[in-house]
């Protein structure tokens, strides 16, 4: 029986130190990792974040319990129970430190801030266990001082982070804005942006050549993002932020007007996911300044007392906790000073002629130190989304789809479909070419936009406005109907296929493929195209609202691709050609002359739309579909895609927001 006892001991004793120590681990490892999810999109990284993050609450919450369990056993040995207990009750507050979490991550999804609630209910029950853990080690405790400063810097700390995912809360965010409207107003009045054009003595399709600096894209999407982080919770703006808005937008160049959507989206990230934002206002410095104190003057306590009868190894992990806890803190501290916060908070000094040079300073040194620094530097504190274009093709999905001898199996598992779904797919670099064909249309789109009437009918437009806006009146007659006459979701699939067929198919002669503009536009409409359709298959949630019965609309299309494939495999799987297979596919699919329509012999509504595509293959208006589905998508869909390297139809969704493309602008005048 004693060596039972024994054994439980030891179990105990390595169990704790290893939940303390792997505790100190995971927030290590979120801090510096955590931020790399809104520029990365690959779903290891995601999946590791998120195992991470739920991973450390666990393993805090369980070490917690185990150092109220350990109160019952005496320690490793009776001689030093006393001192063990010190430790112990030592130890407790510094899970709840963990349990505050690092600044780089507060919430990993959307549905995390709602459960705030949740949060200040586990604080109360681990200040009580953790206080039972401290109680029990009275009165004879030698660390009695450290120990209640590390339960004010933990606790101090947990607090924080219940207050940041109560303010990203949808509902409280809300009220949060609406009543801090009269503090926006003053920020509008004290940050002043650049000088705007004289819009009245210049032509509207011209631009205003002046290159914006890193500077001026912080601070100006610093300053729209104090009005426009409303547009996530459906809060209404006046006509002159609108017309403010558009016109610094229509006087940017492409390359500028993305460089500024993509600050303020990352803007938008620090208030939903980080505690960035919350340290800024008073309160925040308050409570960053009593949880530092706390724990330095805890190190500094510990470091002179006289630890004789300490054993050796619990020493090294309060020193390790300790420094920890103070490393934590400075990493925080850093990133917080080099972040787009302090840019703008310090920019808004200088115009104030506060500290005018020192700022100044300080900012190029930032700008330079985040341009120029290490690759490291530029990962963590300067990239703002992924620049990833997902792609997902259907006619090379069919004809890279595993053999039936792994498909039939595969349909009989649960897990089947999870396996299919991690099949690579393509990525595609996100492009200035591509930014610019984006930015060249919405820009013609504002120029319209004058009234409630005509934004709606740019809202409505899924490729019949470009049409009528661009093509002879003969070309709008024959291809109006495909849009017009169909559903978006039979739409998109139809110009997929059509604009696979152009781009396989057309050739130097018939299309002037040496031109680089012609090479451009084919490249973008291909990417276009590929990636809409990875959005309604891959991301169904961010197309709800407008693909309709997509999915199945789609599985339809699928079967009856195999189905053709199959009758004419000889001709497309020619191992001559083994290269030219998707070519090849093309070719045979325009060889089809369909007599009627798919819509004229099949009844049900559900139709597949293969070989309808082969009427349309001659235009694109992609850039229309895809500014679509960014402005029908909900507001909060197009916030959860920030934590996971972000997607361009959401760049597109709130650069169409700053051109006056949205009716949030026309329910307040001024």
């Amino acid at each position: 029986m004693k060596i039972l006892a024994e054994a439980k001991n030891l179990w105990m004793k390595l169990n704790l130190r290893g939940a303390i120590l792997t505790s100190l681990s995971l927030q290590v490892f979120l801090i510096f990792f955590a931020p790399f999810r809104k520029r990365c999109s690959k779903r290891w990284i995601v999946r590791l974040t998120w195992s991470a993050y739920l991973v450390a609450n666990l393993v805090a919450d369980y070490a917690l319990g185990l150092i109220s369990e350990a109160q019952f056993t005496g320690g490793p040995s009776e001689s030093k129970a006393d001192a063990y207990g010190d430790l112990m009750a030592f130890w407790a507050p510094f899970l709840l430190l963990h349990l505050g979490g690092p600044d780089t991550i507060t919430a990993f999804a959307l549905e995390d801030n709602e459960l705030w609630r949740r949060h200040l209910l586990n604080l109360l029950f681990q200040l009580v266990a953790a206080g039972y853990v401290f109680y029990q080690s009275l009165p004879s405790n030698k660390l009695i001082v450290p120990t209640i400063l590390m339960f004010i810097g933990g606790t101090t700390k947990y607090i924080e982070r219940i207050r940041a995912l109560y303010i990203a809360s949808f509902s409280k965010l809300r009220d949060f804005l609406l009543t801090s409207f009269d503090a926006r107003l003053n920020i509008r009045s004290s940050m002043e942006m650049m000088p705007e054009p004289d819009i009245e003595s210049q032509d509207v399709g011209a631009e205003d050549k002046t290159k914006l600096d890193d500077r001026e894209v912080i601070k100006a999407a610093c300053f729209y993002s104090v009005y426009f982080i409303g547009v996530l919770v459906d809060l209404p703006f006046s006509f002159h932020e609108r017309n403010r808005s558009r016109e610094f937008f229509r006087w940017r160049t492409a390359k500028d007007a993305f460089r500024v959507i993509e600050a303020e989206l990352n803007y938008f990230y620090d208030v939903l996911y980080d505690k960035a934002l919350k340290v800024y206002y008073p309160i925040g410095f308050l409570s960053r300044t009593i949880s530092i104190g706390s724990i330095i003057t805890a190190f500094a306590l510990f470091y002179v007392l006289n630890k004789h009868d300490f054993d050796e190894y619990d020493i090294l992990i309060t020193y390790t906790l300790l420094l920890g806890a103070v490393g934590l803190e400075f990493v925080a501290l850093i990133m917080l000073i080099c972040s787009d916060w302090t840019i703008a908070r310090l920019g808004i000094c200088e115009e104030h002629r506060r500290c005018l040079s020192i700022g100044s300073s300080f900012i190029e040194f930032l700008l330079k130190f985040r341009s120029e620094g290490s690759s490291f530097a530029l990962h963590i504190l300067h990239a703002r989304w992924s620049k990833s274009i997902f792609q997902y093709n259907l006619i090379d999905s069919r004809l890279r789809k595993w053999p039936k001898w792994i498909e039939k199996p595969l349909d009989l598992i649960p897990l089947g479909k999870f396996l299919k779904d991690s099949k690579p797919g393509w990525v595609k670099p996100y492009s200035d070419k591509l930014g610019e064909l984006i930015f060249k249309e919405m820009k013609r789109k504002s120029s319209y936009a004058n009234d409630l009437e005509s934004i709606r009918e740019i809202r409505a437009a899924r490729g019949q406005w470009a049409l009528e806006h661009s093509k002879t009146q003969q070309i709008c007659e024959e291809l109006l109907p495909f849009i017009r006459d169909v559903d978006y979701d039979e739409s998109l699939l139809l110009w997929h296929v059509a604009t696979e067929l152009c781009y396989n198919t057309d050739t130097n002669e018939s299309t002037n493929l040496d031109n680089d503009e012609t090479r451009n536009h084919r490249v973008n409409s291909k990417v276009l195209s590929d990636y809409m359709l990875h959005l309604m298959i891959k991301q169904p949630v961010m197309m709800s609202a407008v693909a309709g019965f997509g999915k199945i609309r789609f599985r339809y299309t699928c079967a009856e691709t195999d189905k053709y494939f199959s009758d004419n495999r000889e001709d497309i799987f020619d191992k001559s050609e083994a290269n030219k297979r998707t070519e090849n596919a093309c070719k045979i699919l325009l060889s089809v002359k369909p007599e009627a329509r798919s819509a004229d012999v099949k009844g049900d509504g559900i139709k597949s739309v293969l070989f309808d595509a082969g009427i349309l293959a001659k235009d694109e208006v992609w850039v229309e579909l895809l500014a679509y589905a960014a402005i029908h998508c909900r507001p909060d869909m197009h916030a959860q895609q920030l934590s996971t390297g972000g997607e361009l139809v959401t760049l597109v969704w709130l650069l169409m927001v700053h051109f006056g493309l949205s009716e949030h602008f026309q329910i307040v005048r001024p």
